[in-house]
């Protein structure tokens, strides 16, 4: 329960007020605030310990512990239970401190006569800048109205270090003055794949608190109210005038960031700061910083995931509020560096000239990269020591495709990428010109190429690309950005509109592939020892089988008067197929009892990703429309490795002559069986991958849209028949790899590998 602090309390914050406004350095003012605080929250102790280069905590004063302890003890991020306070950025309140593991003595403090300690993280940009701690020598537990009077003043001590000079110029940059400003590659992960080059533009939205305690609280509620109504006036004039389409994820992101700006709760708690004795500038900062404290310490990604729509709102209200964050002086060609950013900070910027957008944080469905993801730039995230290591205005690379970045590249990189991006360019014409040409292998078999999809915003690229459909839909993504189970009318709109935009080529809807590393929100996390083994995609949907019906009757409504392809992942077992096609009939039955209008056709497959599958294949082909192979799980499960594993991810192939016997056995059979096969996972899409695809009788691969031109570049210089055959007399071999083998094989027979 939030409590706004006790008469004493207050009477701390005055104090502390005329502490701040006094002269002196800033050295002693902090010696002034422990024996405010000390003497007004009834702690023998008060310590602030202020982090200095290289990670160390210094303790700077104290009133309790020995004076000459000052500028002596020094504790590492993460050591004793002061560097845990700073490492975790968690308050700790603790009855008997030693008792606690992380409890680390220092002779010269003199602290082992105090049991009790209260410590809560200095913050300043999400960041630790120090400690500030109580300690009583009986055994107690602290009052949460007493850890958020302390948390209050710890937002007096980050202003005080980061406007004195308590840190030196040169220490305060330690950062930047430790590092070699050279050429540095920085690996990621790719989001939205692309190549561009910029210029660094560091997003770090920081306003300045300009005075910390207030003249007049009335007044200062009068500011939050007019700040917070010219804020909503703002975001809205900003979400109606981007240029983004109307419909989509990236508008359902924009509107409930619009609705997450006026979270009563989150109001409330600002309010009692300023009813504390706070300006409404500081009662945002420190409502946002323990707010932020507390979300990195949940481990919902979900939950994670809004704390960059929090910073934003907080930014923008303390911008409203008379800070300002300047945007002026921008490169032409912008590179966005950012931490993590909110769905609408990209939208701050002229998005015309940006070109790439990396974070530090994020990922495929963090807000942010789905704004992007419709803005086509490229993404690259979860890059390591990011906002340490690119100064603004530094060249970068972003290399989308491979999900890396190239800060301050040397000349021969930068001409490399130069060369690339020309090399890109004249390719990006030659598939250009290929849209028109059927995809006909170079003796005449006819090869079918779809895309691979899972937002709205990616279904540009089939007009763009000349795909005969999209061979795989991920239905999940617009469920996991959204805070709440999307409901029947709302998944209906979402299917409706890829239909629509597909106008009349195949669309194959997934089921639901949620569980593993695709958790939704709103569903409990399962604690799966093997996540990709466990409580997963048709699993999850056979468990909870109202899920499961509502999306097939919204796939059914969507779908009206026009064809309709429903496919069921990870099936293991023909029964499990049975029970999901069993699902479906009723859904289907209830649409015509109900005189709804059913779509023209309707047809059902499932992805073979579960090897067991294949020795029951004879028996469930009879039920299927089509099969899908998802070779990536294929892969995985045929050489037990985890994927996202970089100890076994590479130790094997997938053009080992095994995984390409499987997919060739798969083929035989379906096609004994006239039931049509594709391939939809990520071997496709690489052209000597799909080359050996061909070459074992897969004639209908489905690629990432980037992916598409080399991947019909290299069908329309394959010779089918030539290529089976060679294929046949390698698949024996006990090789490791037939990699080598196929590359020489397609230098030699002319076949295009360029991706």
């Amino acid at each position: 329960m939030d409590r706004t602090p006790s008469t004493g309390h207050r009477e701390a914050l005055r104090r502390l007020r005329r502490v701040m406004a006094g002269s002196g350095s800033a050295q002693n003012r902090l010696d002034e605030i422990v024996k405010v605080v000390a003497a007004e929250m009834a702690a023998e102790v008060c310590s602030i310990y202020v982090l200095r280069a290289g990670d160390v905590l210094e303790l700077f004063a104290t009133e309790g512990l020995k004076r000459e302890a000052v500028h002596v003890t020094r504790l590492q991020i993460g050591e004793g239970l002061v560097g845990t306070i700073a490492a975790t950025t968690q308050r700790l309140n603790l009855s008997d401190a030693q008792e606690h593991p992380s409890f680390s003595y220092r002779p010269e403090t003199g602290e082992e006569v105090y049991s009790s300690l209260l410590g809560v993280p200095v913050l300043r940009g999400g960041r630790p800048r120090g400690v500030l701690v109580i300690q009583n020598r009986e055994k107690r537990e602290y009052s949460e109205e007493e850890a958020e009077a302390l948390e209050i003043i710890s937002v007096v001590i980050a202003e005080l270090i980061a406007a004195s000079d308590l840190l030196g110029p040169d220490e305060r940059l330690h950062a930047r003055d430790s590092r070699l400003l050279g050429p540095e590659r920085m690996p990621g992960t790719m989001v939205n794949e692309g190549l561009a080059v910029g210029q660094a533009v560091l997003h770090t939205p920081g306003v300045s608190i300009r005075q910390i305690f207030a003249d007049d609280i009335d007044a200062e509620h009068d500011r939050l109210r007019d700040a917070m109504s010219a804020m909503h006036a703002a975001i809205d004039v900003l979400l109606s005038t981007t240029d983004l389409r109307e419909s989509g994820e990236h508008r359902e992101v924009l509107n409930s960031y619009r609705r997450f700006a006026e979270d009563r709760g989150w109001l409330r708690r600002i309010r009692e700061g300023i009813d504390s004795g706070l300006t409404a500038d500081a009662a945002v900062q420190q409502v946002r910083e323990d707010t932020a404290a507390r979300m990195r310490g949940v481990g919902d990604p979900y939950i994670r995931g809004r704390l960059s729509d929090l910073e934003d709102i907080a930014t923008r209200l303390m911008t409203h509020l008379g800070g300002g964050v300047s945007m002026q002086h921008l490169p032409e060609d912008i590179v966005l560096i950012a931490r993590n950013p909110g769905p609408a900070e990209m939208l701050d910027y002229d998005t015309s000239r940006i070109r790439a957008l990396v974070t530090e944080e994020g990922g495929p469905t963090s807000h942010v990269s789905i704004v992007a993801r419709a803005l086509g730039i490229p993404i690259v995230a979860k890059v390591d020591g990011l906002m340490r290591n690119v100064d603004p205005g530094d060249p970068v690379i972003v290399d989308g495709d491979n999900g890396q970045i190239f800060v301050r590249p040397s000349d021969d990189i930068q001409s490399m990428i130069t060369e690339t991006l020309g090399a890109r360019e004249q390719r990006r014409s030659m598939y250009a010109s290929m849209h028109a040409l059927k995809t006909v292998t170079r003796d005449g078999v006819p090869i079918s190429l779809s895309i691979n999809c899972g937002m709205l915003a990616d279904m540009q690229w089939l007009e763009e690309t000349g795909a005969d459909g999209v061979g795989l839909f991920r239905t999940e993504i617009p469920f996991m950005v959204r805070s709440t189970f999307p409901d029947l009318e709302q998944q209906t709109a979402i299917y409706r509109a890829v239909l629509s935009q597909a106008d009349g080529k195949p669309v194959h809807f997934r089921t639901l592939d949620i569980g593993g590393d695709k958790q939704l929100p709103y569903l409990k996390e399962s604690d799966d020892q093997n996540p990709a083994l466990g409580w997963r995609s048709i699993r999850v949907g056979l468990d909870r089988p109202g899920m499961l019906r509502q999306q097939l009757r919204a796939m059914l409504h969507a779908g009206s008067g026009r064809e309709l392809y429903v496919m069921f992942p990870m099936i293991a077992e023909v029964a499990e197929f049975r029970s999901a096609l069993a699902i479906l009939k009723k859904e289907r039955e209830r649409l015509d009892r109900n005189g709804g209008n059913a779509p023209t056709e309707l047809r059902v497959g499932a992805m073979l990703e579960v090897p067991g599958l294949i020795w029951q294949l004879e028996a469930l082909l009879p039920h299927l429309d089509f099969l899908s192979i998802g070779s990536n799980d294929l892969f995985q499960f045929l050489f037990a490795i985890d994927r996202g594993n970089p100890r076994v991810a590479g130790r094997y192939d997938v053009l080992a002559p095994s995984l390409l016997s499987v997919v060739r056995e798969i083929v035989r059979k379906c096609n004994k069986a006239n039931v049509p096969v594709s391939l939809c996972g990520e071997m496709a899409g690489h052209p000597l991958e799909a080359m050996a695809l061909l070459g074992v009788g897969m004639t209908s691969l489905s690629v990432s849209p980037s992916q598409f031109g080399p991947v019909k570049a290299m069908t329309l210089t394959a010779d089918i028949g030539a290529l089976q055959a060679y294929m046949d007399e390698l698949l024996a071999s006990p090789d490791h790899s037939l990699r080598r083998k196929l590359r020489a094989y397609a230098m030699d027979h002319g076949v295009v590998l360029e991706s």
